[in-house]
């Protein structure tokens, strides 16, 4: 069918309306985690997360990080990802696998407002002493840790975006040690979370799977001239579609109905001037 319009996702969050962004949501186990990205102060990170995205390279990655506090002996710091999946899951010759990466992008910490890595805050993972050397992994910070923030090659980096719904899923990642919810398998996997406690080897069902995928909105022509229009929607959220028929927009509400999480469909019966459209969410 013919696409009318652009497949265009702008999130508004209530408290900060003028810097609408794409919304990603990270589905685990315990939950979703829902996160807006910030399109417009950090694009080249947020297109390269993006892009991850639409290739499908986030689909069946796990969380293969979450590293303990020498101290404590608990994990207080970050949770890490987008660097492994289990190619073929599920079945028996499953097996896992380095995330395939795109180029590396430059470094966007001075680019745009300037995020420090608090509690709740997603950021782009790099290699030591390589300033611009953000590739395909990412990381949830589960503590306040400016530190990360400092203007050297082995800090640096780059929040772009924050979690708006599902921090209750990364409560379930603090506090927890080795043997514990998290084995050391060596290399990568050295800090590897996992969902039980105890020593043994961990089972693939045993990982911490996280599947991404963006809040995006399709229309598609119908008949007579309507439009067919689908969104990824949020569960237990007023999901409000607007519309505008041109730039600068000036958006019209069509039409507002809770969400369900699954993908929501409704007609837009006006055969009039093409038009774009939007999904609202106001957490």
């Amino acid at each position: 069918m013919k696409r009318i319009g652009l497949p265009l996702l702008l999130l508004f969050i209530s408290r900060h309306p003028a810097y609408a962004g794409t919304l990603a949501q990270f589905r685990t186990v315990f939950g979703a985690i829902e996160v807006e990205l910030y399109d417009q102060d950090k694009p080249v990170t947020v297109q390269n997360f993006v892009h991850y995205v639409q290739a499908g390279r986030y689909r069946d990655s796990i969380l293969h990080r979450c590293p303990v506090n020498p101290i404590s002996g608990l994990s207080d710091f970050v949770v890490q990802g987008g660097g492994i999946w289990v190619a073929n899951r599920g079945a028996t010759n499953a097996a896992l696998q380095l995330i395939s990466g795109f180029s590396d992008i430059p470094n966007e910490f001075s680019v745009g407002r300037q995020f420090s890595n608090v509690y709740g805050t997603i950021a782009m993972a790099k290699r030591a002493g390589d300033t611009n050397s953000a590739n395909s992994q990412w990381f949830f910070n589960l503590n306040n840790n400016s530190f990360l923030d400092a203007a050297d090659s082995n800090s640096l980096f780059v929040v772009f975006g924050r979690v708006v719904r599902g921090t209750n899923v990364l409560t379930q990642v603090i506090g927890r040690s080795f043997s514990n919810g998290i084995v050391n398998l060596g290399g990568l996997l050295s800090e590897l979370p996992v969902n039980y406690s105890g020593p043994r080897q961990p089972t693939y069902d045993d990982l911490f799977y996280v599947d991404v995928t963006l809040l995006s909105v399709q229309a598609r022509a119908a008949a007579n001239g309507a439009r067919e229009i689908s969104w990824n929607s949020v569960s237990n959220q007023i999901n409000t579609i607007e519309f505008t028929t041109h730039f600068p927009p000036s958006w019209q509400s069509l039409i507002s109905t809770n969400g369900t999480g699954g993908t929501q469909t409704i007609m837009d019966a006006d055969p009039g001037a093409q038009r774009y459209y939007r999904v609202r969410v106001d957490y």
